[in-house]
């Protein structure tokens, strides 16, 4: 059996951390092999990292989120690469610009991204990026440090245009889909991933949050990754089997210290 990597979830939240070892059944019985728990907050990390170390299948990512980058606006390069260190740390993020709800000042967010990047470069890790209602900012900025030298990445639980999809494939990142794909209204959405080439595809649930469809509304888990690997498969006209693989093999070579 072809096991399925959720390449971005939240361990750490809550509702999944009062009930990780059924959590992590669940996820089993569904097929699910890997996981990457994400850090939205540095000054959370070790808990982060601490849900890591208990699970062999279970990874995790340095970063700060755009919406609390007021909360640590002193962040540095050199904390994110000190803190990389730990071999059970893959990614550089979750980092980048939120336009949508503005939590945190614009200039911040875009200076506190500019850092996650020269440390994904340094490292060579890759950058795991959120974007909502910024995708020409998010392009710009992108483009501008891509220029300065190459660094890995992917646009997680993308829900932007085919223009910033297309931008992040020029420069070499993958791209994420979650829950959305499964969604009644997202046929925007739905285009991109008709798009994006087959060895830049993987696939997440950003749980606790965006449930698939059938579960829409409820709890997302990192279990309900398999119903937006099957509307992927779906879309492409691939099987069940052939998406775990190629998701699978996708999130080897970008994750490749979780390989």
């Amino acid at each position: 059996m072809s096991h399925l990597v959720d390449s971005h979830c939240h361990l750490d939240f809550p509702s999944l951390a009062e009930d990780l070892d059924g959590v992590m059944d669940r996820a089993a019985a569904a097929g699910i092999g890997t996981m990457v728990t994400i850090c939205t907050r540095v000054d959370r990390f070790a808990g982060i990292l601490e849900i890591a170390e208990r699970f062999a299948h279970v990874y995790c990512s340095v970063g700060l989120h755009p919406h609390d980058a007021a909360q640590e606006p002193d962040l540095t390069t050199d904390r994110l690469v000190e803190l990389s260190r730990h071999d059970k740390v893959v990614g550089i993020g979750e980092t980048g610009l939120d336009v949508h709800y503005d939590q945190s000042p614009r200039q911040t967010q875009a200076e506190l991204f500019r850092r996650h990047i020269a440390a994904s470069r340094e490292t060579g890790l890759p950058l795991i990026v959120h974007s909502r209602a910024a995708d020409e900012e998010m392009i710009d900025i992108l483009r501008d440090e891509f220029a300065k030298g190459a660094f890995p990445g992917v646009m997680h639980c993308f829900s932007s245009g085919l223009e910033l999809a297309r931008a992040a494939l020029e420069i070499g990142f993958y791209i994420s889909f979650s829950g959305i794909l499964t969604f009644k209204n997202a046929d925007e959405v739905r285009d991109v991933a008709a798009e994006v080439p087959l060895d830049r595809l993987l696939v997440e649930t950003d749980a606790p949050y965006l449930a698939p469809v059938p579960h829409r509304g409820k709890d997302n888990e990192p279990a309900f990754v398999a119903h937006t690997a099957a509307k992927l498969a779906e879309m492409r006209g691939l099987g069940s089997r052939e998406v775990a693989e190629l998701t699978s093999a996708n999130f080897r070579r970008l994750f490749s210290k979780a390989a």
